[in-house]
């Protein structure tokens, strides 16, 4: 099936891949020809040892694997909520100070506080990942939905436009992958720096197929078109400016293949540049602990609310009817021309109360009129052990306007998701809007202990604010510590929380207030 308008000629198709043999490894950053090991993420000469794991703390890990599930999970709650206790008391204390005085700022601290310290306990006592053991919570009637073949087609689709300097590095990484019955996909959306010619040569070289489009049709266009060329069972999307590990894709699909409640799965981020300077060092700490806490934490629930756009895998039949809603997407009378990974995973979350509206809506569509598929309360996973590096900006500006982006795909999405996501559960429910009244709230913050109270002569409020966004930050950066001892790059976490805080909370009125301007690039807002 090809959706309309999709040309045949610039394609150049191969066979479908019986896994990496035969391929050449893909360059890890600087042209190194590797890429990054498992262990060390970040890809750069002496990362291995900033983050090689203590004896003591990797011998604690042998002796609980090869505990009872049962005991190491009764061990591990132990050794959880013993680091949360400090947390808890200074809660209890806060709460009671809440109780005398009705302050806004008191309020949003307990708030704040309380949410950290569920989400790191769930992360930490309740996340299985997927693609090493099954998950211990499971919908009662894992029989009702319909199981992948043990050996899935997959499909690995990329769109480009612009990335002559990263994308050999990111296509050989994709053509690397152990997963086998894989095609690749790559579309060109209307280059005009060289990439061309580069995905050109690789097409001739690597068995993938290259679809030049001749003029730019926006990222989620191209990838819907990638998607018309695409067979498999499963969808598995990543950026241009991504590393992939050989085995990612392959964890991915071994983790919807055991559990077949789930409808797709996320991978696990880090910065690929992250010895490009401070800013960058910031956001691959950042990164580990988005994912490994908060998706975590989502994905104890079965409801991770972002299958990030550098390794996202999807079933099939729990998307490909609702890809001509995603790129057709409108918000507020305007087309919304972000690539919104959040949206796409609000169609998998949300397809029982909201799939058969926008089937519907595009019932002309061939993503829809080949074949309809039943809409299910599908599951979203995260699975830890899939690695993916990515460019972050290195530059304050680039960071600014990624955020900026970041910020609009959020408001946008919450309007979306936000309507449904009470029906997937409590845990769910408070995870997904504790954190839109955090954002919300983040301006709101900043306004009064940046703004009014130093007007005011309040200086100490201004200090207190602080001195508890940093307490956050280093409650964060000890968890990235906890989780890769001997790693001293901890201390950039509370320097993130500072950003954050100060910085990036501003942002929000602005996207809001720009919400309908959008653009494809990476370099504008």
């Amino acid at each position: 099936m090809r959706e309309p308008g999709v040309k045949d000629s610039g394609v150049k198709d191969s066979g479908r891949r019986q896994g990496a043999a035969g391929v050449a490894p893909a360059p890890g950053p600087g042209g190194t020809g590797r890429v990054p090991a498992q262990d060390a993420p970040r890809g750069t000469a002496g990362a291995a040892d900033r983050t090689r794991a203590l004896p003591a703390a990797r011998a604690l890990g042998r002796r609980l694997e090869r505990l009872d599930p049962a005991v190491r999970r009764g061990v591990v709650r132990l050794l959880v909520v013993a680091c949360l206790t400090p947390l808890v008391l200074l809660l209890a204390r806060q709460a009671v100070r809440l109780a005398r005085e009705c302050d806004p700022a008191v309020c949003y601290g307990v708030t704040v506080l309380a949410g950290s310290i569920a989400m790191l306990y769930v992360a930490y006592t309740r996340y299985d990942d997927p693609a090493e053991r099954e998950l211990r919570r499971r919908p009662p009637s894992p029989a009702s939905f319909p199981p992948l073949p043990r050996r899935p087609r997959v499909s690995l689709l990329l769109a480009v436009k612009d990335e002559v300097d990263r994308i050999e590095s990111c296509v050989r990484s994709m053509a690397a992958s152990d997963c086998p019955d894989t095609r690749i996909v790559v579309v060109d959306d209307g280059s005009t720096d060289g990439t061309s010619d580069v995905l050109r040569a690789l097409g001739r070289e690597l068995d993938i197929t290259v679809l030049h489009l001749p003029e730019n049709a926006g990222k989620k266009h191209a990838l819907v078109r990638a998607c018309a060329l695409a067979d498999g069972d499963v969808l598995v999307f990543t950026d241009s400016d991504c590393v992939l590990a050989p085995d990612a894709v392959r964890r991915c699909v071994t983790a919807l293949v055991r559990h077949p409640e789930l409808g797709a799965v996320s991978g696990h981020c880090r910065a690929l540049n992250a010895d490009a300077g401070p800013l960058a060092r910031i956001q691959d700490v950042w990164y580990e602990g988005q994912f490994r806490i908060a998706k975590a934490a989502e994905a104890a629930f079965g409801s991770v609310t972002c299958v990030s756009g550098p390794l996202a895998a999807f079933r099939r039949d729990a998307v490909y009817n609702y890809l001509p809603a995603w790129a057709d997407d409108r918000f507020l009378g305007a087309p919304f021309r972000f690539a919104t990974d959040r949206q796409l995973t609000g169609y998998v979350l949300g397809q029982r109360w909201r799939g058969r509206a926008l089937k519907d809506r595009y019932r002309d569509s061939p993503f829809v009129s080949a074949r309809d598929y039943p809409e299910r309360q599908w599951r979203v996973g995260y699975v830890r052990s899939a690695r993916v590096w990515t460019d972050v900006p290195a530059r304050p500006g680039a960071f600014l306007r990624q955020q900026v982006r970041w910020k609009k795909s959020f408001i946008r999405n919450l309007f979306f998701t936000g309507s449904f996501m009470w029906r997937r559960g409590p845990g769910p429910a408070a995870l997904y809007y504790g954190h839109a009244l955090w954002v919300a709230a983040a301006p709101v913050m900043a306004v009064r202990h940046l703004l009014w109270a130093p007007l005011r002569g309040l200086g100490f409020l201004t200090l207190l604010y602080l001195c508890g966004v940093l307490l956050k930050g280093c409650v964060w950066g000890l968890a990235y510590k906890a989780d890769h001892p001997g790693d001293t790059d901890w201390r950039y976490r509370p320097l993130m929380s500072l950003l954050s805080s100060t910085v990036l909370a501003w942002l929000l009125p602005y996207s809001l207030l720009t919400v309908r301007r959008g653009v494809w690039s990476r370099g504008r807002a």
